[in-house]
């Protein structure tokens, strides 16, 4: 439940043997490196040779693997459902490491490329002789050689395409040049028709059909009847068509061995991050330099690695002064899925307090008031431990929904949500007397029967979880020695905001009014200082507007603290749906023969719809409240994440005795 440690390392390491070294690292996953343009060396030693390069080769190898493998795809079965949440094939070491050892793969890859490439070629021709048909489908009993057409002397014949509302017009266009019109076929819409005219006259006639919608076509790169080139281009497509009929099936036959080209594509992946980070460090002629970060806890682990290298050494270097040093949060196996709230909203700066164990049981509780259901916190529970059964990576996400859904049954017992009323209503109706018994005994308030414990509840955990804030706010202040934010900041809101609230107390009648009036009192101190030193910094005049304004906030704690009015009403909108669906399929049960089916069907459907979108909300709700309420009152985040060297698959899923799947 804290930010771990972070070293500064510096590794020296002969060229000879840095691939290697580095090799060992990326395997490890334990170091942050830092390129030539981030290191502290390359600043205070400009001398050294810090040029960026690329690995041309290994990227071109790279991305001519992931074409291969993308080329096959289109070739293979389509994904199983439990392909698809589980896509990464399991592999042992031993199949690994001899794919990658042997030249089979990179044999299939040439392979792959010849196929694609004569697909792609063949594929352009087939859309070529395709385009050609349809052109020359039109004028198909037009019986004369289409290359005379240039030869006549003295008259020209204009082929073209005219609307066939408008091919009744022709004749009155026409006929002022001692021209013909023949209609020779049809294309969708479009009459195909020769004009025959002098060919003095051929542009006057041109002129004249273009205004009446006539698109020419030019056939004079034909030899041959249009019919003849039909016969003929159907021939060549015919026989494209088996070309690549025929180079598909191989694709197919070798797409059974794709297995090779992903793992044979997941390696030069790693090997392109691990040359991009070689080439990228501070090096002199004879010594590559690398420069990063490594949790204190491993630093044992980085010394046993580089002690393999009798050319390589290990420094501990300072931080400079303002570094921004690499974050990653560590926390207790039951607050661990909460890190996925962290980590979307942003790191924390290595400063701060990591809030996510601060954030989760809020968070928890209010995914579960949102929700209010037993039966939709086992729908979420047992779909999630399906989807965590099946699924290889992301399960941070499904256990964190199993954690709050835990919480939505004891949540749905306290209001009574078992399907709405739905299970209640069942139990009384087949007479199980002990179901309903147990309902009722669990049952501590109705939302939609008496709200105003849902408001109070709300409230409450909204007012709570604002002070927590506040109070965590103040302790990180003294933990960091900032004294004065610690009071002028935190302190003083803590003070203000709860003597208000028991002022307000006190006028409702809740409390004593002497109580109330004593913290009256006691608020002016905390309004005084937040007018006088809340803002620190600049002109008195400045101070003291800015002063105003941070006591004028006072109203937007009420605003806040109103915000979590949301958990209520999502929980009676949830519940009061999930009764709709009841009593909609109560309805449909009573249709002659199919009623039954159609209610235990509307009920499926409907609960089912409803839990999905009720979570979706459920979920967003509670986040904005940790975002916009919470986080503020004591944490700002933006630090930068710790991104070690690692080996990382997109393919394959290597099974080793120490790794368990």
């Amino acid at each position: 439940m804290s930010i771990a440690q972070m070293q500064k390392v510096l590794i020296a390491s002969f060229r000879t043997e840095a691939a290697d070294a580095l090799e060992s690292l990326q395997s490890s996953g334990i170091m942050q490196i830092l390129d030539a343009e981030q290191a502290i060396v390359s600043k205070e030693w400009p001398e050294l040779h810090t040029e960026i390069e690329r690995p041309k080769q290994v990227e071109e190898l790279s991305t001519k693997i992931d074409s291969a493998v993308e080329f096959l795809k289109q070739y293979a079965p389509k994904a199983t459902l439990a392909e698809t949440l589980a896509p990464r094939v399991v592999v042992s070491e031993k199949e690994y490491t001899a794919v990658i050892r042997t030249d089979q793969a990179l044999e299939m890859l040439e392979r792959c490329g010849e196929l694609a490439n004569q697909l792609h070629k063949l594929g352009d021709r087939h859309e070529h002789l395709q385009g050609q048909l349809n052109m020359l489908l039109p004028w198909k009993k037009l019986d004369i050689d289409l290359a005379d057409l240039e030869k006549l002397e003295k008259g020209a014949v204009i082929l073209g395409l005219i609307p066939e509302k408008n091919f009744t017009l022709i004749q009155e266009k026409i006929k002022d040049f001692r021209a013909a019109v023949e209609k020779v076929g049809t294309k969708d819409n479009l009459i195909a028709c020769a004009v025959a005219t002098l060919k003095e006259n051929s542009a006057e006639v041109y002129k004249a059909l273009r205004s009446i919608e006539f698109e020419a076509v030019n056939l004079s790169s034909f030899k041959g009847t249009p019919a003849e080139l039909i016969k003929n281009t159907q021939i060549q497509l015919k026989q494209t068509h088996q070309q690549i009929e025929t180079l598909e099936k191989q694709a197919k036959q070798l797409g059974k061995n794709r297995l090779k080209l992903q793992i044979l594509a997941d390696h030069y992946r790693n090997l392109l991050d691990r040359e991009r980070t070689r080439l990228a460090v501070p090096k002199t002629e004879q010594t590559v330099l690398l420069e990063g970060w490594v949790k204190k806890r491993d630093l044992k682990k980085l010394q046993n690695i580089l002690a393999k290298f009798k050319g390589t050494s290990l420094s501990l270097i300072r931080p400079a002064e303002n570094e921004d040093v690499p974050v990653e949060i560590e926390n207790a196996t039951v607050f661990k899925p909460f890190e996925v709230i962290t980590r979307l909203y942003g790191m924390p700066r290595h400063s701060e307090v990591d809030p996510t164990w601060l954030l989760a049981p809020f968070f928890a509780i209010f995914f579960a008031l949102c929700l209010s259901d037993v039966g939709y916190g086992i729908m979420i529970i047992a779909a999630s431990a399906f989807l965590i059964k099946k699924m290889q990576d992301g399960k941070g996400l499904l256990w964190l929904l199993i954690l709050c859904s835990i919480l939505t049954i004891a949540a749905g017992a306290m209001t009574g949500g078992w399907f709405g009323t739905g299970l209640r209503e069942l139990a009384v109706a087949w007479k199980i007397n002990w179901l309903v018994n147990f309902i009722d005994k669990t049952t501590w308030f109705d939302p939609l029967q008496d709200p105003m414990k849902f408001f109070a509840i709300s409230i409450a955990l909204g007012y709570l979880q604002i002070m927590t804030g506040l109070f965590i706010g103040f302790v990180d202040c003294l933990r960091r020695k900032e004294f004065a934010a610690a009071i002028c900041e935190k302190l003083v809101w803590l003070v203000l905001v709860n003597s208000l609230a028991v002022f307000g107390a006190g006028k409702m009648g809740a409390i004593s009014a002497s109580s109330g009036s004593i913290a009256a009192r006691v608020a002016i101190v905390p309004a005084i200082i937040i007018l006088l030193f809340s803002q620190r910094e600049g002109p008195v005049s400045s101070r003291l507007a800015m002063g105003a304004y941070q006591l004028f906030s006072t109203v937007f704690y009420l605003g806040d603290i109103l915000s979590y009015l949301r958990l209520m009403a999502l929980g009676i909108a949830s519940g009061g749906v999930a009764m709709a669906i009841n009593i909609i399929a109560r309805t449909v049960s009573e249709v002659p023969y199919v009623g039954i089916v159609l209610a235990i069907v509307l009920l499926v459907l409907g609960h089912t719809f409803n839990a999905v979108m009720s979570g979706i909300g459920s979920f967003v709700h509670s986040l904005r409240l940790q975002f916009v309420e919470y986080f503020p009152k004591f944490f700002v985040g933006g630090g930068r994440e710790f991104t070690p060297l690692i080996k990382q698959y997109k393919y394959v899923y290597i099974k080793t005795d120490k790794v368990k799947r």
